[in-house]
């Protein structure tokens, strides 16, 4: 709620997240997603499913964390809290959005959890399906937006 009855003053303001800085996020957004994809179809065609190291395994989410959060909400809120007279409350608000963000996402991967673990224990390999079919969809939104950035679409 307190963004939207900031959004005004920012719009106001005229405060604006600098093209060139939010064309980078979306590229390297795209990257990411081809790069996930792909790296899924490398991983199974070497060896069958191997555990990535531990330290990829932390680091991974992370940085699709870093990249998503550049290339999304997280400038619009840095404006938002730009707005705020009181330093205080600006750390408030970004910590309140840092945490409403971290449990919208958990609950999500938890929603999509659900459903693709009853597939992999399916007889006929839904599993290794609909995990290469969220690969394919990863690689080609990931092309489409690379596509679009390059095209000068929007």
């Amino acid at each position: 709620m307190l963004t939207l009855d900031l959004a005004p003053a920012v719009a106001r303001a005229g405060l604006r997240v600098p093209a060139a800085f939010e064309r980078a996020a979306e590229v390297l957004v795209a990257v990411m997603l081809v790069g996930l994809g792909a790296w899924h179809f490398v991983r199974r065609g070497a060896s069958g499913p191997a555990a990535p190291p531990r330290a990829a395994a932390v680091a991974r989410p992370i940085v699709v964390g870093v990249v998503h959060g550049l290339a999304g909400s997280a400038g619009i809120a840095v404006l938002v809290a730009t707005t705020i007279g009181s330093r205080p409350w600006a750390l408030g608000y970004l910590a309140l959005f840092g945490v409403g963000t971290v449990l919208g996402m958990v609950a999500l991967t938890a929603a999509l959890a659900w459903p693709m673990g009853r597939a992999a224990s399916w007889r006929w390999g839904g599993g290794g399906r609909a995990t290469r079919a969220a690969a394919l969809a990863s690689v080609a939104l990931g092309a489409l937006l690379l596509r679009r950035q390059f095209a000068g679409e929007r």
